[in-house]
């Protein structure tokens, strides 16, 4: 992924590995090691951006995937991109073939290529249109992600300097790199590496330090202007969720799940069966609020909602718990302008109907926006707030006229674009628990709400990196 001149591309971001200290002695290396790992991007110490990379074994050679996206804006110039690549390589690291897709300042691409010879058929899509060129090379060309990983497959000594040929998929091009072996060193944590440099950027130098088994752990542009640095999930969850749920910018590129067959008249929609694929089996499978799931195989689960899932009859009766009625931090259903605003909206309406009405209310109170609007009482004075913000604001309201609720996220869809991460609420209303949407004023929500956690907070929320980017998913059944 290219940071400050570019979006960090995979190459700068090859497979960072456990950050654990290192005892062994740098020697060459048989093979990339074979993991998924995550990046932070930071500018001036400021995370922007993030970044995964996977390498697994694929036939008679490697498939290097990344994804990611960034934010930034250095020396005052401006980049926001995101980026999705696949190149399947040699043993060697050699490209054979390539598809790449990025966003890079409004501007998308979808770029395609394959190796032949001592060339490279290129297909690329922009703007409804779609060109073809052949690029030549002599010898081998590699993606980036091959860059960091290259010398420790050949030879390591210090200032020994290697000139590749490597494939940029902004500038669809073959450029030159030199990348030298800098020696032992450590990184700014103070963890054992080796060092190395290139020129992939123009006019600065790169510089990288790498782990004894290829793994990247840090890099550095203009002397640690915009850096890059190895992380473990846990610590990017709630960074990641936050921007994905909130829907920020280029994460619909980065999160969105596009489907087959697409959803017709989704306003008409009464049920849906979808079988998702590439789930992480570590998920919990949530039930109720009018949804049935169950894992169909290792790494699928099959979602019932609406009219196609289990009456609510047949399944185990459902419980509310004493938390579900009690304020928690940014849902303060006890402030004074909540239970009075509780208060209001209660007069005069049905039982049955109150949970709508608050709804209704919230929807109409709050402008949608991009960013979070903070806790129920911040978005009650400031009126506005993105999806977590109307969840937020609609649950401290609900608790507050007694109405057991509780905060959720999932997948909604969007008509024209797929699923995106959403987030929205479940009120239990005649024993049991109904999905309302108070961003999209629906109750109950419609059948496209797929929930995959419960809770509002930054750990309940960061298990989404696990299917983020990955998961795919096949529309079986629809009902109207």
């Amino acid at each position: 992924m290219y940071t400050g001149y570019r979006f960090i591309t995979a190459g700068l971001l090859v497979l960072c590995c456990a950050l654990a200290a290192m005892a062994a002695p740098f020697s060459r290396i048989d093979a990339p090691p074979l993991s998924e790992r995550w990046f932070g991007v930071y500018v001036n110490n400021e995370r922007v951006g993030f970044f995964r990379q996977r390498i697994e074994a694929s036939g008679d050679g490697y498939l290097m995937e990344g994804n990611g996206s960034v934010q930034m804006n250095v020396m005052n110039v401006s980049k926001k991109a995101f980026m999705r690549e696949t190149y399947l390589v040699s043993k060697s690291l050699a490209l054979r073939s390539l598809e790449v897709e990025q966003t890079v300042n409004g501007v998308s691409s979808h770029v395609t290529g394959l190796v032949s010879g001592n060339a490279i058929h290129i297909k690329r899509e922009s703007h409804g249109r779609t060109t073809e060129k052949t690029l030549t090379f002599k010898g081998e060309v590699y993606p980036a992600p091959a860059l960091n990983l290259y010398p420790l497959m050949r030879a390591v000594s210090t200032g020994t300097s290697y000139t590749i040929q490597a494939f940029d998929p902004e500038e669809v091009r073959i450029k030159d790199v030199l990348i030298t072996v800098m020696g032992k060193g450590t990184t700014s944590e103070g963890l054992p590496a080796l060092k190395l440099s290139n020129n992939l950027y123009p006019y600065v130098t790169n510089e990288i330090w790498v782990d004894s088994r290829g793994n990247t752990l840090e890099e550095s542009v203009r002397e640690g202007l915009v850096t890059t640095k190895a992380e473990l999930p846990t610590a990017l969850g709630a960074f990641v969720s936050d921007w994905v749920i909130a829907k920020k910018d280029l994460i619909y590129d980065f999160s969105m799940v596009r489907v087959q067959p697409p959803i017709k008249d989704v306003k008409k929609l009464t049920g849906l069966a979808v079988e998702i694929s590439g789930w992480n089996d570590a998920l919990p499978l949530l039930q109720g609020g009018g949804q049935q799931v169950e894992m169909t195989a290792a790494g699928r689960v099959l979602f019932k909602t609406g009219t196609l899932a289990l009456k609510s009859s047949d399944l185990k009766v459902e419980k509310t718990t004493d938390a579900q009625l009690k304020p928690a931090d940014k849902i303060e259903s006890d402030a004074p302008e909540i239970r009075s605003q509780a208060t209001l909206i209660a007069a005069g309406v049905k039982k049955d109907d109150l949970a709508k009405a608050l709804a209704s209310w919230t929807a109409a109170w709050l402008n949608d926006t991009i960013d979070d609007g903070g806790s129920a009482v911040e978005s009650f004075k400031s009126r506005s707030g993105n999806c977590q913000t109307h969840a937020r604001l609609y649950t401290a309201l609900a608790r507050a006229a007694g109405i057991p609720t509780r905060f959720v996220s999932g997948l909604v869809h969007v008509e024209g674009k797929g699923f995106l991460y959403h987030s929205w609420a479940e009120s239990f209303i005649a024993n049991r628990w109904v999905a309302i949407d108070p961003t999209y004023n629906q109750l109950p929500a419609d059948p496209t709400h797929l929930k995959l956690l419960e809770g509002h907070l930054p750990e309940d929320m960061a298990p989404i990196l696990a299917i983020i980017g990955r998961i795919k998913m096949n529309i079986l059944e629809t009902a109207y």
